[in-house]
């Protein structure tokens, strides 16, 4: 999809605490439904994938590939496990099933139903998945914090945090390309339009550093990299340089740059992840560097271990320090 597809938000957005509150600022350009527009350019070229749902294909942005492939979706109604048993099922068959749900009724309501009927056949399954860390306001009951650290744990599951609708749009045809299971967090509705000004592409397992500084090196995933692009961008007129480097695949992890980034001297490694600091790219990061025998300064912005309060997502954000200006200012401290 053309850069010209984007449409920007021009009114102010009441900010609420709604279950599917856009994280999308002010002005800020816009697509709508990503995942659901690739997935029906994916599925115009592939006979065999199949969407499927718990109840949940508006809120996925499934709908769109029901109506355009109405015997290709699959309804399952509120039941998650019985969802990935048949997904497996289907897989079976010769089919690659696209699931969807929310990631909290993923990971830990169906978590041994991935694991047993589709992680350990190493089935071709994708299961993308929705409301990721700290992107509602309805509290512990939908906010997946940990779902990352459950993922990376299964063996065969590859694990996506991808950053905006560009990162998922190009997402969807790599995973379909990839013989496998895979995890993908989900940004639904109106998604933010950041990796333009880039010149990026998504490559499943890569890395890709977004811009370079010489102070601080942030590595990061998902809804995070926007918001360290946005602290590289104001902590110019500190003179202070931040690089960006944005690890859209958790799992394999690019080990590879993610080590010449940081053996380059003089400057603080940051992570910034949208999930606890408990068991996702913080430590993954943390242990690849101890491995290494890398030692540099190392600081982690991600969200506590702990449950986290329900409201507007905006207070949230600053409350648990994964806003931009709260992460600036963590950042300017740490290097003063």
């Amino acid at each position: 999809m053309s850069k010209t597809n984007a449409t920007t938000n021009t009114k102010p957005k009441l900010k609420t605490s709604a279950m599917i509150a856009s994280i999308a600022g002010e002005g800020q350009a816009t697509r709508s439904a990503p995942f659901g527009h690739a997935l029906v350019e994916l599925g115009r070229h592939k006979q065999n994938v199949i969407g499927m749902t718990a109840d949940l294909g508006k809120y996925t942005d499934l709908h769109l590939f029901a109506q355009a492939f109405p015997e290709r979706y699959y309804q399952m109604g509120m039941a998650e496990q019985l969802l990935m048993g048949a997904a497996a099922g289907f897989a079976h068959e010769g089919a690659q099933p696209f699931v969807t749900t929310y990631a909290v009724f993923a990971t830990r309501r169906a978590y041994d139903f991935m694991h047993q009927t589709i992680a350990e056949d190493n089935l071709d399954v994708k299961i993308v998945c929705a409301l990721p860390g700290l992107t509602t306001g309805y509290g512990p009951s939908h906010q997946a914090a940990e779902d990352l650290a459950l993922m990376r744990a299964m063996p065969n599951m590859t694990v996506i945090d991808p950053c905006d609708a560009i990162d998922i749009e190009q997402m969807v045809p790599a995973i379909a390309a990839h013989k496998g299971p895979v995890y993908a967090r989900l940004l639904r509705g109106n998604v933010p339009v950041v990796l333009d000004e880039y010149d990026y592409k998504f490559e499943l397992g890569k890395a890709k550093l977004l811009r370079d500084g010489a102070e601080v090196l942030v590595i990061s995933s998902g809804i995070m990299t926007m918001r360290a692009l946005e602290v590289a961008k104001a902590l110019e007129a500190d003179r202070i340089g931040v690089a960006v480097l944005h690890v859209p695949t958790i799992k394999p992890l690019d080990t590879e740059t993610i080590l010449r980034e940081a053996r380059r001297k003089g400057r603080l490694v940051v992570v910034a992840e949208n999930h606890t600091v408990i068991g996702g790219l913080g430590e993954a990061v943390a242990t690849t560097l101890m491995q290494a025998g890398v030692s540099v300064p190392f600081r982690q912005v991600g969200l506590p271990d702990a449950f986290l309060d329900a409201g507007a997502l905006p207070t949230l954000h600053d409350r648990y320090g994964i806003s931009a200006s709260v992460m600036g200012e963590a950042i300017k401290g740490w290097i003063a």
